[in-house]
């Protein structure tokens, strides 16, 4: 299991989940049939069938809290997201079946809300089995982070964002990016929520680095999720990089 060297307290993280939940709930509410069934901006999926998708998401949870608790974490965030483009296929055909069986978004997280409640003082501490291997409850929320905000982004370029979620999403995106580019000859700068050092060769220790990427926080979650070219946005001003280890589009997109 890779390490990770920024610390999470997986109970703010919950918090900035709930409230990021809460608003797909409010956002999709107000969606009527005629929006539903509109092309979404993910290929071959209407608007209903990203909700349904988001919808599945959630019920993650409740999947990974339904098993007996294993005793051991084998499997961290970076395992999930370097696993997802195998999934592509199986999570497109079942995201359609729920659509077409008529999932509810907001029946799904009141249950997983529930059930997340149901672990009283242990959210820290409890692990959980995912098809992949066992992975702490910090992972999962972690996740369930970055899949709400990408698809609410997904929804809605202008979505109205819990502003925690977007920097739990962003951080624990920018440390993917430094887990599958480790060194120390970039710095990634994501303000005001992150910056790492990834990419071998020279390490930077001290004055302005050499090699600097820095943008948005919205922007880094379209690169880093696949729904952003690095050309495009360079090209559209979005994006800063100077020094010639700085171009990070090999390693992108850490996960689809």
């Amino acid at each position: 299991m890779p390490s990770r060297t920024r610390r999470y307290d997986v109970r703010k993280v919950r918090v900035a989940l709930s409230a990021q939940w809460r608003a797909l709930v409010e956002y999709t509410a107000k969606l009527d049939p005629e929006r539903l069934a509109e092309p979404s901006s993910v290929a071959g999926w209407s608007v209903g069938t990203l909700v349904a998708h988001i919808a599945a998401s959630v019920g993650a949870v409740l999947r990974c809290l339904d098993s007996s608790e294993p005793s051991t974490v084998e499997v961290g965030l970076a395992d999930w997201a370097r696993a997802m483009p195998g999934q592509a296929e199986r999570i497109d055909l079942r995201t359609k079946e729920l659509a077409a069986q008529g999932i509810d978004l907001r029946e799904q997280i009141e249950r997983a809300e529930a059930a997340l409640d149901a672990l009283g003082e242990r959210p820290g501490t409890r692990v959980a089995a995912i098809p992949h291997g066992v992975w702490s409850m910090t992972d999962l929320m972690l996740s369930r982070v970055i899949e709400a905000v990408v698809h609410a982004d997904d929804l809605d370029p202008g979505f109205p964002h819990d502003q925690q979620a977007l920097a739990f999403a962003t951080r624990a995106l920018a440390d993917l990016m430094a887990d599958r580019a480790p060194g120390r000859s970039v710095e990634l700068r994501v303000p005001p929520y992150a910056a790492v050092q990834c990419v071998e060769g020279p390490r930077h220790t001290r004055g302005t680095p050499p090699n600097v990427v820095e943008t948005a926080p919205l922007t880094w979650i379209r690169l880093a999720s696949g729904r952003l070219a690095w050309a495009d946005a360079v090209a559209a001003g979005e994006l800063h990089a100077s020094g010639e280890r700085s171009d990070l589009s090999p390693y992108l997109p850490l996960l689809r």
